[in-house]
């Protein structure tokens, strides 16, 4: 297999923004190697953020006219990343950004339409990853697992701290993972109130203290008991999260802090009950992993047993991109690229739609 070349483009739960990742991916013998080339992050204005925070609100006329629009942004953007670093892209393989995602009724809608993204771009496109293994009877999440599996197998279990919390590991000879539940989203939720993104290295979390009605609060979430496969979304926080935060009234740093200590203990109650061994590696990545505070708290739930394995900031900053060019280049190859002992879909699948550029 030749080297691949391409963008893989990213937009998680968050809102931070767009992550852009050109990647040089190949295969020798049976062993995947990547590069990470060149990196960029769109941060989204206020106004794209606040669309995208509310698309799950639109009517379907607004929504679909929104999956086009937003599918020529991305296109725009990737036009202006490739002349920018003069690269040459054999495609682009686009997560979207998703708004709805209900697994259980059958939908899961990521917007940024494939055919406008490629006709702005110019280039062949492979995206919607998801909706086939949701039409196979799947959760359609988590995705990374993939690339957890083929690029950093060498680890016991990898997190992923995003907006929400994922976790992918050997299960009974067999990759599974699934959605622990909260990340980073409740804690920009919370900052966002005073007028902050986030909580720059956790520094308003680490002066506060734990509020433990919250915690408790947070803790009784009935979707921790649910058994894997399982996976969740803005509509799950917006539902059951939000009131718990929304009626506590205490300090931002306090808020801020009991929302890392659920996060850490909700994390370590899985990492914990699927350790097989005296000494397990837990390899850490998504904005999470760039949360001083975060870390060492989680760390310290997990010793003696566990330790963190934290990457470059790059790493850390674009494994999902990474992953997706990855997951565009199975689908280019025909092969599997959505596993159903993750997802739990009848069957493992090679999923996603590609485009080509009129």
């Amino acid at each position: 297999m030749n080297t691949y070349k391409v963008i893989g483009l990213m937009s998680g739960t968050s809102l931070d923004g767009l992550d852009l990742a050109y990647c040089h991916i190949s295969k020798t013998l049976d062993r995947w190697e990547y590069g990470i080339e060149q990196t960029k992050s769109v941060v989204y204005t206020s106004e794209m953020k606040e669309k995208l925070k509310k698309s799950i609100l639109l009517s379907a006329d607004e929504l679909l006219i929104f999956n086009n629009t937003y599918g020529q942004w991305l296109g725009e953007q990737v036009k202006i990343f490739i002349k920018e670093n003069d690269l040459h892209v054999d495609f682009i393989a686009s997560h979207g950004h998703t708004t709805h995602h209900q697994p259980e009724n059958g939908l899961t809608y990521q917007i940024g339409s494939g055919q406008h993204l490629a006709n702005e771009s110019a280039c062949k496109v492979v995206c919607d990853f998801r909706s086939n293994d949701v039409a196979l009877g799947g959760e359609g999440a988590p995705l990374v697992p993939i690339g957890d599996l083929l690029f950093f197998g060498n680890y016991d279990f990898c997190l992923n701290l995003g907006g929400i919390a994922n976790v992918s590991f050997e299960y009974e000879g067999k990759r599974i993972a699934y959605d622990i539940g909260l990340a980073n989203m409740i804690l920009n939720h919370i900052t966002q109130k005073i007028g902050l993104n986030y909580d720059d290295n956790g520094m308003l979390a680490r002066k506060g203290s734990i509020n433990n009605d919250m915690l408790e609060g947070l803790n009784k979430l009935s979707y921790y008991k649910l058994p894997f496969p399982k996976s969740t979304g803005y509509e799950w926080f917006v539902e059951k999260v939000v009131p718990v935060i929304d009626v506590t009234k205490d300090t931002t740093e306090n808020l801020l802090h009991t929302a890392v200590h659920h996060i850490c203990e909700q994390v370590a109650l899985q990492i914990k009950a699927n350790v097989t061994k005296d000494q397990s590696t837990l390899f850490v990545t998504g904005g999470g992993a760039l949360n001083p505070f975060m870390m060492e708290l989680l760390q310290s739930k997990l010793a003696p047993a566990v330790s963190l394995v934290i990457p470059s900031k790059k790493l850390i900053e674009y494994k999902e991109a990474l992953i997706f060019a990855l997951m565009g280049i199975l689908r280019v190859e025909q092969e599997i690229n959505v596993l159903k002992t993750v997802t739990g879909a009848s069957k493992d699948s090679s999923s996603g739609v590609v485009y080509l550029p009129t």
